[in-house]
């Protein structure tokens, strides 16, 4: 597998690591906060199963070549 979209990829991560830093603060409740770093890894977690099964993703992964 490869990274197919470099930005979106980044937008994930950086995403991730936001929402985990805001729960550790307390500025995002445990509830929410778990719910958002759940729809991010499974949008990616998708992608990357999409990417593996040869599917047509416009997401952050694609086959390797």
């Amino acid at each position: 597998m490869r990274i197919q979209n470099p930005s979106k990829a980044l937008i994930a991560l950086v995403a991730l690591i936001c929402v985990t830093v805001l729960m550790a603060l307390g500025k995002i409740d445990e509830t929410g906060g778990m719910g958002i770093l759940g729809m991010i890894t499974g949008y990616s977690v998708g992608n990357g199963v999409g990417a593996m099964k040869r599917q047509d993703t416009s997401g952050m992964f694609g086959p390797k070549e």
